[in-house]
């Protein structure tokens, strides 16, 4: 499908990770009007801002890559902040991008809305199943609700209106732009900052939190863009192919996953640390699993390019050039 290349497109958290990614793919293929506001400028949670930011601009499309996020420790400290501030940014996007005449919107949630012991590797019909991990349920309840919400919107409003709101699932992601926050960070961010202090200090061990033994998957977070404006450029026909209108949403995943020991010391090869590794099982482990099925995103055909050892060396090198 052929693209038009002036539509404007609002892309909300562009100095995100992930929306800074999706600014940078959108303006490789060519997207010449692309609306962007800092936080500063507009206040997402704020519903009369959003009202009047929609009133004067009327993007075209809407990519929704703002959110709160963290790590366990952020998640476990701020439960509140993480469901009211998702919760609220969502509902305005989505709500205002309708009331403005938006006919294509995509939604960006999170892994963490499938159940914790969901069946691995997780496919899209494992939402709802069972209880979700407790240490990040509030901002998985609003990310669930973000799908919710373009669902309904699409169910009430695609005929009548024209409408088609869309929702992609990234598993953890890493790379430029990443956050890198000594204890609110993920945790490949945290590591890379870890293994460059030690490096850098000359420590002889590192000690990471947990056992080492959960598996994640990571994907570099260029290929999440991609897979956003792929997902995003997609004629409707063919994605409803493989959605339906109640379980829409599509997993963006690397296809594989990796022990956070083994990603311990592909961190440590990254930063060039020659110490010792070693964990502390008296801290939590989170879900002992996190794999995610991208078949459906495969199917219709697209495919993580960045390997994780290639994506960890340009992380770490943008790491070190943003003079951490």
């Amino acid at each position: 499908m052929s693209a038009d290349l002036h539509q404007k497109i609002y892309v909300a958290g562009h100095r995100g990770m992930v929306g800074s990614a999706i600014v940078r793919n959108l303006q490789a293929k060519g997207f010449s009007n692309i609306v962007t506001r800092t936080h500063s400028e507009l206040d997402l949670t704020n519903q009369a801002a959003v009202q009047a930011f929609f009133e004067l601009e009327r993007p075209d499309q809407v990519y929704l890559a703002a959110a709160k996020v963290g790590g366990i420790h952020a998640n476990n400290t701020y439960p509140a902040q993480f469901i009211y501030e998702n919760l609220m940014m969502q509902n305005h996007v989505i709500h205002q991008a309708f009331v403005s005449g938006v006919k294509k919107l995509l939604f960006l949630g999170s892994s963490c809305i499938y159940p914790k012991l969901a069946p691995q590797p997780m496919s899209e019909d494992a939402l709802l199943t069972g209880k979700l991990e407790p240490t990040n349920e509030p901002y998985a309840i609003a990310k669930i609700a973000g799908i919710k919400m373009c669902e309904s919107y699409n169910r009430q409003y695609g005929q009548s209106h024209g409408i088609d709101y869309r929702s992609v699932m990234p598993t953890n992601l890493y790379g430029p732009g990443d956050n890198y926050h000594p204890e609110n960070s993920h945790v490949i961010p945290a590591l890379i900052r870890r293994f460059h202090e030690a490096t850098v200090a000359n420590s002889p061990e590192v000690v990471i939190w947990g056992t080492g033994t959960p598996k994640r998957e990571f994907l570099y977070v260029d290929d999440m863009a991609a897979a956003s404006v792929f997902v995003m450029e997609l004629d409707k026909a063919t994605y409803d192919s493989q959605t339906q209108p109640m379980q829409s949403h599509i997993n963006v995943g690397f296809g594989s996953d990796v022990t956070i020991n083994e990603l311990a010391h592909a961190v440590a090869k990254a930063t060039g640390y020659q110490g010792s590794i070693s964990f502390d099982p008296s801290k939590p482990d989170g879900s002992p699993r996190k794999w995610m099925s991208s078949e459906r995103l495969n199917q219709l055909g697209w495919n993580a390019q960045v390997g994780l050892e290639q994506g960890l060396g340009r992380a770490y090198a943008e790491f070190v050039s943003s003079n951490h």
